[in-house]
């Protein structure tokens, strides 16, 4: 039986002309199997209910999830990473127009060891060009040098806990594009691995005006294109299992070969 050709977006990303697309924060959303595909190949489990339009993927060791639970309003929580430990738990929301190139850092900070130290985010924002401001209170603000991303740090009330939040926001002040909020309990190289990814200017594959707003980027239809573009991503799944595979070798229990008690030699010697 001959399978039918169905057109969906899963098709992609041969299926279409790419375009170079900047600013990379306002591109939009782009292609979530960037994420869910490197965490399914570093071995996280498929929870999801099959007939339910989300994701939900969990580590092998469960203490870390991801749901992918698309909601009516864009600007909504649509990606939801948590962590929980016995010392620690932690949140982080993101809604659906970011890119997944930026979150991407942060998960796939995930799959790697913790760095015995965390560079400082704000002077790493700065060497980037953005301006830095803060208040007596401690909370702190960076803002990109087009002023349409924003990175803070902050509490509601002073004495209570800090939270991370970056927004997108259109040029003209009237909302936001889209916004991602961090419990500050989130390991600190996590949060340096986002914000990082917030200061690099590289462009991002897209489709052209598959962006949700189309006078705010610039399009240029060069840059890698669906064949190469796949291939850079089933490279990057094949380093990650392997990857994985690796850290399962060295956390399976070592166990010594049985070692045969010496003969006593019983021969006499005349």
């Amino acid at each position: 039986m001959i399978r039918p050709y169905l057109f969906t977006r899963a098709n992609d990303p041969r299926t279409r002309v790419w375009s170079e697309t900047r600013p990379r924060h306002l591109a939009g959303g782009g292609d979530p199997r960037r994420i869910t595909q490197t965490l399914r190949a570093a071995g996280w489990k498929n929870h999801s209910y099959p007939d339910y339009p989300h994701v939900v993927l969990a580590s092998p060791d469960y203490q870390h999830s991801l749901i992918l639970e698309p909601e009516p309003e864009p600007y909504k929580a649509w990606w939801r990473i948590r962590g929980q430990s016995e010392h620690n738990s932690w949140y982080t929301e993101f809604s659906s127009h970011v890119p997944v190139e930026i979150l991407a850092a942060l998960t796939d900070a995930l799959l790697q060891p913790v760095p015995e130290t965390t560079p400082d985010i704000w002077p790493t924002l700065a060497s980037a060009g953005w301006t830095y401001q803060h208040d007596e209170q401690g909370n702190e603000t960076a803002s990109h040098p087009d002023g349409t991303l924003r990175l803070r740090r902050w509490a509601v009330e002073p004495d209570e806990g800090f939270f991370w939040t970056a927004e997108a926001i259109l040029p003209d002040g009237d909302g936001q594009l889209w916004r991602a909020s961090l419990d500050d309990r989130t390991p600190p190289h996590l949060i340096a691995a986002f914000t990082n990814a917030l200061a690099n200017d590289e462009p991002v594959q897209r489709g052209m005006h598959d962006v949700p707003h189309t006078h705010l980027v610039m399009q240029e239809a060069r840059g890698p294109q669906g064949e190469q573009l796949a291939a850079a991503h089933e490279t990057r799944l094949k380093s990650v299992r392997a990857a994985a595979r690796k850290a399962r070798r060295l956390a399976a229990p070592q166990t010594q070969p049985a070692v045969a008690p010496p003969t006593r030699n019983t021969s006499v010697h005349r």
